[in-house]
């Protein structure tokens, strides 16, 4: 006897006698087949109809040709399959690297632009550098690089080694990596899709030859919270961020944002910086504060960070910003200069904690 004949005569036997509207085959758990001999095991939770389903089995099955039909009943129900469970979802943070020679990477980042992020940029590593240490910054505003203006390297060359990695120039001793120093002019504009940007970003974080171990790298992120900072959370391993505002209530909005943003890519915030805090009247010495009374300190508290400092208004900071020197080297003695020195401090302060 085939397989599919006797599980057609079993689908063709139903069994309403005992008020049940469905066939043998449905209670069917088990079938064998052996010549003439037919083996089933038939589900049944109770005994009461064990004699009525076995007779019922042996007759269609005989009058079908079967000389000898064994029927078994079990009263377990089937069991159920289970439906295919998704493969374990890949943590997105498990893969990424370390920057080659760099000890200490930190993020400059706002969650809107003009706010003065890249002055803050600048003048934290050019503090950095002044205490002595190995700095480089790498521009990754791709789309508005300032970089190299704003350290005085828009005429300097990136070159290359043999093995193709980039070799950053250096500007007031700091090493510095953008676009802007690979692009024609300074007015040729990039025009990018994504694929092509997420490229040249990855090779800006690992392959640069940055020569003598970094002690600390700068990466100036465009404003807001895209691509740039989802590709560079996921890809390299920064040790620290810090989002820069102004006492602005739409400012401190986006500095929520960034924070968050921060949070879900695993890269801790070291603090906020305080851009345009107030002004202080070069006749008078009266404190003003442009944008308002700040709220940053308690924005800080409120998500668990700092603030790690206010940066005054100063004409200075942009005048020199122009002509490609950091206040912080123009002027030493000014209140822009001995704020990003302080930062600078409690940036350092911040990184050795997480030891």
């Amino acid at each position: 006897m085939a397989v599919q004949g006797v599980m057609d005569i079993l689908k063709n036997t139903n069994l309403q006698e005992i008020g049940v509207s469905f066939s043998l085959a449905d209670l069917l758990r088990d079938l064998k087949i052996e010549d003439d001999k037919v083996y089933i095991k038939l589900f049944s939770p109770s005994e009461k109809y064990h004699d009525y389903l076995k007779e019922k089995a042996e007759t269609v099955l005989k009058s079908a040709g079967a000389k000898t039909v064994q029927v078994e009943f079990t009263s377990e129900p089937p069991k159920q399959k289970q439906p295919p469970q998704p493969p374990p979802q890949q943590n997105p943070f498990e893969s990424r690297k370390r920057i080659p020679k760099v000890k200490k990477v930190i993020a400059v980042a706002s969650g809107k632009g003009g706010v003065g992020k890249s002055t803050v940029a600048v003048n934290l590593a050019a503090a950095l550098k002044k205490k002595g240490y190995e700095v480089g910054y790498l521009d990754a505003d791709m789309y508005g690089p300032s970089g190299p203006t704003m350290l005085g390297a828009k005429d300097k060359q990136v070159t290359a080694t043999p093995d193709n990695k980039l070799i950053p120039p250096q500007s007031h001793g700091i090493k510095i990596m953008s676009i802007g120093l690979l692009l024609p002019s300074e007015d040729t504009p990039v025009i990018w899709r994504g694929p092509v940007l997420f490229k040249a970003l990855s090779q800006f974080l690992f392959d640069i030859n940055w020569g003598e171990e970094l002690d600390f790298l700068i990466i100036d992120l465009p404003p807001g919270t895209g691509d740039v900072q989802i590709t560079l959370g996921q890809t390299a391993e920064i040790d620290g961020a810090l989002i820069v505002t102004t006492p602005q209530d739409v400012a401190l909005i986006d500095v929520k944002k960034g924070i968050q943003m921060f949070n879900e890519v695993q890269i801790p915030v070291l603090g906020i910086v305080e851009n345009m805090s107030y002004f202080v009247c070069p006749d008078s010495g009266k404190k003003y504060e442009i944008f308002g009374k700040s709220k940053t300190e308690e924005l800080a508290k409120q998500y668990n960070t700092q603030l790690l400092g206010k940066v005054p208004i100063e004409p200075k900071v942009a005048e020199f910003g122009d002509l490609g020197i950091p206040v912080v080297l123009a002027k030493e003695d000014s209140e822009s200069a001995q704020a990003f020195m302080e930062i600078a401090d409690r940036v350092i302060k911040k990184l050795s904690e997480q030891q």
